[in-house]
């Protein structure tokens, strides 16, 4: 799951996108609307997470033009600013949840999960193929419900698969998925990333397989 964190104060920034990283979220990060319109114009995010006092205007505006264009992606707000109308505008506006300043790290990666479990999120749901199976909440993996221990980069790669289960993913999609803007993969960081989730699915005796389609990408299914 791709994330979009807007937000100025640098220090918070930066704590705020190294805990979403850590909990399994691929996160780009920026401090101005201006920099969050570029990022929007050239990547998909499953959701953002946006401050409204911005040093080029208010967030709020950003949720505006989003809602005007029929944008569904899910947004949370931060914000100082704590009064009950300020709460309502932003609600008003089209954000789908709240966050005070100084908040807990812990709560707004609950509230993110929320958001993402909602009809028509990202999570919630347990992915299968064969024996292999994937909580995208718990965010594990277990074949034959046996746990398989595989690494937060391991993790994000067989969602990505098993969300296109029988259909061909293009490097260019796990390239998006897995690594933001500033943390680009190398040349054969998809292949090396392939190879040692295929070997732990072998070595677990997994029914699913994930199979190279020479020039086109990688394919998730039933072996």
């Amino acid at each position: 799951m791709r994330l979009l964190l807007v937000e100025d104060e640098r220090d918070l920034r930066t704590l705020t996108a190294e805990h979403l990283s850590r909990i399994g979220f691929t996160v780009d990060a920026c401090g101005s609307l201006a920099e969050a319109e570029d990022h929007i114009s050239t990547a998909d995010y499953d959701a953002l997470v946006l401050d409204r006092r911005l040093p080029d205007g208010d967030g709020i505006s950003l949720v505006r033009r989003l809602r005007g264009g029929r944008r569904k992606v899910p947004i949370l707000m931060l914000t100082a600013r704590s009064t009950l109308d300020d709460r309502i505008e932003g609600l008003d506006a089209g954000a789908d949840d709240y966050l005070v300043k100084p908040f807990d790290m812990g709560e707004l990666g609950a509230r993110l999960r929320a958001l993402l479990r909602r009809p028509g999120g990202v999570i919630g749901v347990v992915l299968e193929c064969g024996n292999l199976s994937f909580d995208s909440a718990a965010r594990c993996a277990a074949v034959a419900e046996s746990p398989l221990a595989l690494t937060a980069r391991e993790l994000a790669l067989l969602e990505v698969l098993l969300r296109k289960v029988d259909q061909v993913v293009t490097k260019a999609h796990i390239d998006s998925a897995l690594y933001g803007f500033g943390n680009e993969a190398t040349d054969n960081a998809v292949e090396a990333l392939v190879s040692r989730l295929r070997r732990k699915l072998v070595a677990a005796e997994a029914t699913a397989a994930i199979i190279t389609m020479r020039g086109l990408g990688y394919m998730m299914s039933a072996s």
